[in-house]
């Protein structure tokens, strides 16, 4: 049956990924988030090659949606990211910016594009908001990574002075969840933590964790996040970004991350602390004070609840998962 012109369709960029799933798991835990009037379209970069003009009009063109996640980009670890920040600013811009001006060319009403808050200034005060994102340079590890992302930002006001677009972007803290990339050496923090106990256990080796343990992180479950990207998608009224992250008493240390992977996975054997390995930044504490002001009542799942959820996920989809 043909959808009627009251249909909105919802178009996904990098569906496949981590958030994109967060996305549908948020939808599959919570049905009320489910709104027969909406059509969602997940893609991945098989769909079409975004840093290409063309193909990314045809694919416009295809699904011609009313309305635009933006996840898709290309990430990295540090490593990759030392090497080739020319890369990851010159492929993430081509992509943003060829996004953008699709939604603006088809008259997209809303695009919520996804930053990170490793666009923040690397000499800063804490905690971090939404004001201070240009107030200086980025860490020199990922500077074209993260100049690509706060270019999004640039043009998301641009827009809307100049032709009154409704563009904005939410910055997200420390995601995990299921569907993660759980490669050690590409990876983020937990699932990183959660594939070395897997194997500690497997081998019956100790669990080793580089660092002390000591640094600070905010970690956001991905079905909450996915939660609160629908939110700002319908009611979100703001260019301006929104962190997204649970609060600064919410914090975590690497440590502790660490005992609930422990304990999550029933793991009996010695952890043991490379203090040779460096623990990288302390903190990067966000301020979720806006978000709070929109969404008081917000119920984040407890992080100890959801890494058991995430580890589930992981031991039972071993044969699947990215590492």
């Amino acid at each position: 049956m043909a959808a009627c012109d009251t249909t909105k369709v919802v178009l996904v960029t990098g569906g496949t990924g981590l958030v994109g799933h967060g996305l549908r798991l948020a939808m599959e835990r919570k049905p009320s988030l489910v709104h027969k009037d909406e059509k969602w379209i997940y893609l991945s970069s098989k769909d079409a090659n975004l840093k290409d003009t063309e193909a990314t009009r045809a694919l416009f063109n295809k699904h011609k949606p009313t309305h635009v996640i933006h996840l898709a980009a290309l990430v990295g670890g540090l490593f990759r990211n030392l090497k080739y920040n020319l890369d990851f600013y010159r492929d993430n811009t081509i992509i943003n910016d060829n996004v953008m001006s699709m939604c603006k060319e088809f008259g997209v009403k809303k695009l919520v594009s996804c930053l990170s808050t490793c666009i923040f200034p690397d000499k800063t005060t804490y905690p971090i908001d939404e004001t201070m994102v240009h107030n200086g340079p980025p860490h020199e590890s990922n500077f074209g990574y993260s100049f690509a992302k706060r270019m999004i930002d640039v043009q998301n006001r641009a827009y809307n002075k100049q032709h009154g677009c409704q563009f904005t972007a939410i910055i997200p803290t420390n995601v995990y969840g299921p569907f993660d990339n759980f490669n050690l050496e590409d990876g983020h923090v937990l699932p990183g933590l959660i594939h070395k106990v897997y194997k500690a256990k497997k081998s019956n080796e100790d669990f080793t964790v580089w660092g002390t343990g000591k640094p600070l992180r905010q970690f956001i479950y991905s079905k909450d996040l996915g939660e609160l990207i629908i939110w700002v998608l319908r009611d979100y009224p703001e260019i301006d970004p929104i962190i997204l992250s649970v609060a600064e008493k919410e914090e975590v240390s690497i440590k502790e991350a660490a005992g609930m992977v422990v304990e999550a996975m029933d793991f009996k054997g010695n952890v043991v602390y490379d203090t040779s390995k460096s623990d990288g930044q302390y903190k990067k504490t966000a301020s979720n004070a806006k978000l709070l002001r929109y969404r008081p009542d917000f119920e984040f799942t407890p992080t100890k609840q959801a890494i058991k959820e995430t580890v589930d996920w992981f031991e039972a989809n071993i044969d699947t998962v990215r590492f």
